[in-house]
C-alpha cells in the first residue's frame, strides 16, 4: 500500500538501506550528507525530491514519473480557476478595515507579558 506510512523503501543512495516511508525524507537528507560522493551522481526528480536517478535516466524517469500526473492535474485545476483580473472585475466585496496596529503596540509595549 502506497499510503501505508510503515511500509520499508529502499534507499536510492545506499541499496541496503531500508527505511520507513515515514522517516524517509529524513533519511534522505542524512544520507545525503553520509555520502556526498553517491549524492553528486544522482539526479532529483523534478515532481518528488524523493526520487533520486542516475543522470542518464533521468529523462525516462520523469517520463515514467507517477507524480508528475499529479502537476499535471494541478497544472490545469488551476487554469480552469478564474484569472485574478477576472476575479476583481466581478466582485465587489472589499475587506473591512483592519483595526490591529501591531507598530503601534510594539511601541506603546504591553503592559501583560506573556508567558508560554
Amino acid at each position: 500500500d502506497m499510503l501505508d506510512p510503515e511500509r520499508l523503501i529502499q534507499c536510492p543512495l545506499v541499496k541496503h538501506h531500508r527505511i520507513r516511508a515515514r522517516r524517509f525524507p529524513y533519511h534522505l537528507v542524512k544520507c545525503k550528507e553520509s555520502n556526498p560522493e553517491i549524492a553528486k551522481k544522482l539526479a532529483t526528480c523534478p515532481f518528488n525530491a524523493r526520487h533520486l536517478v542516475p543522470p542518464a535516466d533521468l529523462s525516462d524517469h520523469i517520463m515514467k514519473c507517477s507524480d508528475k500526473d499529479f502537476m499535471e492535474q494541478d497544472v490545469v485545476s488551476r487554469s480552469c480557476e478564474p484569472s485574478q483580473e477576472q476575479c476583481s472585475n466581478g466582485s465587489t466585496w472589499q475587506a473591512p478595515p483592519c483595526q490591529e496596529d501591531w507598530e503601534t503596540e510594539l511601541l506603546e509595549g504591553s503592559e501583560s507579558t506573556f508567558v508560554w
